[in-house]
């Protein structure tokens, strides 16, 4: 079916008092694998692109997201494409022009006042075109290139008090948050400060959204979306189900040299993935 808008999936979900889960494409594999997985599941979802991916593919984000969208179009169903963790400029004004119905702008690297200014400027801009803007307070961190980071060290975790003052000076229609969760997680380890969500949930009037979902396990996701969370994001458990899958595969035919042969089971872990987190968060 054609893409929905995030701002749809989102505001349903929240409705509803469940999550809409958003994972990350990287390859068309993992957007069939999402689009799969959504069916299965008989649930919508996100499929988003990164900056870091755009810059994988060479830093056209075109190609990627021409491919992702005819995936969702050929999906039963409903997906939605967003542009995530944005920091360039260029990429975000990029956007409209290659559908995606949301963005995240990622100026958590900067200071508050700075963060603030940047990212009111990046709404004004998508608000203009009817693209629906996520931005994140605190430190998630994990990311490539980033140093190592403490998801539980002073000063990382989101403020509730800033927090709402951070909505009501950007305009931003949802807030990433820092939790207790940290990206490329490869072990579902991650413990959640569930009391924090609460008080941001009553404290924020927009949408909570969970970065850094791959490590956290699924009682804590649920415990999570109980306490106010809304949209969570999940990269890196594709990626280890799409790398076990092939290396896997090579390991016991190691003469392969036809990709297909390896990427088919490598898709088909991303998909069993994908709706293994809607089932326990999106359905």
């Amino acid at each position: 079916m054609p893409l929905v808008r995030t701002a749809e999936l989102v505001t349903a979900a929240r409705e509803a008092g469940r999550a809409v889960v958003a994972f990350n494409v990287i390859t068309l594999e993992h957007a069939e694998a999402i689009a799969a997985g959504a069916e299965r599941a008989g649930a919508p979802a996100i499929l988003q692109i990164s900056e870091n991916a755009v810059k994988f593919h060479g830093g056209d984000v075109g190609p990627l997201a021409a491919a992702t969208s005819a995936v969702a179009a050929a999906c039963r169903a409903r997906l939605a494409l967003h542009l995530d963790h944005v920091e360039s400029a260029d990429l975000l004004r990029a956007a409209h022009a290659h559908g995606f119905g949301s963005v995240m702008f990622d100026a958590s690297k900067r200071g508050y006042g700075e963060n603030v200014k940047a990212t009111a400027e990046a709404v004004r801009w998508g608000h203009a075109r009817g693209i629906w803007v996520e931005a994140e307070l605190g430190r998630v961190g994990g990311k490539a290139g980033e140093p190592p980071l403490d998801a539980h060290a002073p000063g990382v975790r989101t403020d509730p008090a800033e927090a709402a003052a951070y909505v009501a000076d950007t305009g931003v229609d949802a807030l990433a948050v820092a939790v207790g969760s940290t990206h490329a997680m490869t072990t579902r380890t991650a413990t959640l400060d569930h009391t924090l969500i609460t008080a941001l949930h009553e404290a924020v009037p927009v949408p909570l959204v969970l970065h850094g979902s791959s490590g956290v396990p699924d009682t804590e996701l649920r415990r999570a979306v109980a306490a106010g969370m809304t949209k969570i994001n999940v990269g890196t458990a594709l990626n280890t189900a799409f790398t076990g899958a092939v290396r896997a595969f090579l390991e016991a035919h190691p003469s392969t040299t036809d990709p297909r042969r390896y990427l088919a089971p490598a898709r088909e872990g991303m998909t069993g993935a994908v709706e293994g987190f809607l089932r326990v968060v999106g359905g």
